[in-house]
């Protein structure tokens, strides 16, 4: 059985990102991108590998279907759900299904390794000066007024499953169920 004919079949012959039946193609997930595993690839239609390989051409109604494929037990598929909600991070639907998504130990590292180079090139660092990473889980070391939502996020406060920000000076998480941008000098990873 060829490595496309294995896809269909686990697919049911649609696009494990957004179920379309058109065009269909074996799609390598880097780093491990060797097309000759299926565990490695996924089956995806010309329109989403179109806007996988060119960003800037993203359509963010069109990946609305994450919300569905986010839950797939296929790890490739999984890890591109994690992948293009980053880069739809501008979306507050799309961090919403970031902080909602678990992926196990290995499958978020691969996930991550493959994040642009651009939201990894400078690191963000807390208040001890410790890498953080999304989906950390961070202590507040200051009482912090939270303007617009009406409450202090008290000292010791516990964040988890942060998310990164383009910035390395702030980082986004929920505090009393509010989703809210943070400084890192005022964090330290728990």
């Amino acid at each position: 059985m060829t490595i496309e004919q294995t896809l269909m079949e686990r697919s049911g012959a649609q696009c494990e990102l957004c179920s379309s039946k058109n065009d269909l193609s074996v799609y390598p997930v880097p780093p491990k991108s060797d097309a000759s595993h299926p565990d490695h690839c996924l089956l995806v239609c010309d329109n989403c590998l179109g806007q996988i390989n060119q960003s800037n051409t993203m359509d963010t109604h069109h990946w609305r279907c994450l919300n569905d494929s986010m839950w797939s037990q296929v790890p490739a598929v999984q890890v591109m759900a994690f992948r293009l909600l980053n880069r739809l991070s501008s979306e507050g639907w799309a961090r919403d299904l970031v902080d909602m998504m678990y992926l196990d130990d290995e499958t978020r590292e691969w996930a991550e390794s493959g994040l642009s180079s651009e939201e990894s090139a400078a690191p963000t660092l807390d208040s001890n000066g410790s890498v953080l990473n999304a989906g950390d889980t961070v202590t507040l070391i200051k009482d912090l007024p939270v303007k617009g939502a009406g409450f202090t996020a008290k000292r010791g406060t516990a964040v988890r499953n942060i998310s990164l920000t383009g910035n390395p000076e702030q980082i986004e998480g929920r505090v009393n169920g509010v989703r809210i941008v943070l400084l890192t000098k005022y964090l330290k990873k728990a």
